[in-house]
């Protein structure tokens, strides 16, 4: 019987796969202790981890956090301090309450802030990664610490700004935004001059892709325009790039069929995202897709959640696909999980 591992390897390649994967984040694994993850396991469900690549010299700022309780959860402050002045965000729980940029002056800061940056390879989380792993799973690549993990726009509307200002700032194209983002897409390419040293194969960019937003011209314009600059990094390094898009999908697709991106991470049917698995397939029939079943399918019956799997991989076809759990645990996890590994084992 093939491990995980060999079933992964084989999806990823060009032949035909008897039965995909099915497997789970590991932030889940980490930070949702109540499922019983070892069941699942033993029932064959793989796990997806994510290794940082990089590491950052940053000789004009440095990060200051607090831990504190407020209204009964954990507080979490994170300054960043440079010499010309500091940025603040913070959390309730796992969710950010406020941004570092909120004026022009915080644009200001930034741009300081990233001045003189040296980055470099580190392999160690990726090897370390694997050696726990074994043959259950594999890791992914991304890069981290300066931003979440994403291309420069989307590091903007998700992590700095927050969609309301981002979508203002944007509009106007306030010229102190637009000169961020020229020191941000260098510094991103270096990150991936440096991460393809690694022994890793595949680097995702945490995109959270959001059409509804940015639309197809600010796709081509921000997105498409450094895609167009990474892929070559890649290519001479012979790594993988994948995406993380999780939404609705359909404006760009013509864009994203013309792109050599590897595996759309995360790819969802309606309502989050626009396009059925089909519809994808038919769009990018060389692409790899990591298929979200969705979340508000796990509260099908049971009978009905397993024809919902059989009909994506149906729509998926026999080669260069698995299923994720990566948006959050499914509802009523300990029938609906081993009824999804159940179906893929037909």
């Amino acid at each position: 019987m093939k491990s995980i591992r060999e079933k992964f390897a084989a999806s990823f390649g060009a032949r035909e796969i008897s039965s995909p994967v099915y497997a789970v984040y590991d932030w889940f694994v980490k930070n949702r202790r109540h499922v019983a993850w070892e069941d699942f396991f033993a029932r064959g469900l793989g796990q997806i981890n994510h290794a940082n690549l990089i590491r950052h010299e940053t000789p004009h700022f440095e990060f200051q956090e607090e831990l504190s309780v407020q209204d009964g959860q954990e507080r979490r402050d994170v300054r960043l301090l440079t010499e010309i002045g500091e940025l603040h965000e913070w959390y309730l729980g796992e969710w950010r309450q406020e941004y570092f940029i909120k004026d022009i002056e915080d644009y200001r800061i930034m741009k300081h802030a990233l001045r003189d940056i040296k980055v470099y390879a580190d392999e160690a989380p990726f090897q370390a990664s694997e050696t726990r792993l074994g043959d259950n799973g594999i890791t992914l690549g991304q890069i981290q610490g300066i931003g979440s993990g994403r291309t420069p726009l989307m590091i903007l509307q998700i992590d700095w700004v927050g969609l309301e200002n981002f979508s203002v700032h944007m509009a106007e194209e306030l010229p102190e935004m637009l000169s961020l983002m020229e020191v941000m897409e260098d510094l991103k390419l270096e990150e991936f001059r440096q991460a393809v040293k690694t022994p890793c194969p595949q680097i995702k960019l945490w995109e959270n892709l959001s059409l509804e937003t940015i639309g197809p011209y600010y796709y081509k314009r921000y997105l498409e325009s450094i895609y167009r600059k990474i892929i070559p990094i890649m290519d001479g390094a012979g790594k993988k790039l994948l995406v993380h898009y999780d939404g609705k999908l359909r404006m760009a697709a013509d864009i994203i069929a013309g792109l050599s991106i590897d595996g759309i991470d995360s790819l969802t049917e309606a309502p989050e995202g626009d396009l059925t698995v089909a519809q994808a397939r038919e769009y990018w029939p060389e692409k790899y897709f990591w298929i979200n079943p969705g979340l508000n399918r796990y509260r099908l019956p049971l009978p009905e959640l397993k024809d919902h799997i059989r009909r994506m991989m149906r729509e998926a076809g026999d080669r260069r696909y698995c299923l994720v759990i990566s948006e959050e645990v499914p509802w009523d996890c300990g029938n609906t999980v081993p009824a999804v590994l159940e179906t893929i084992m037909e």
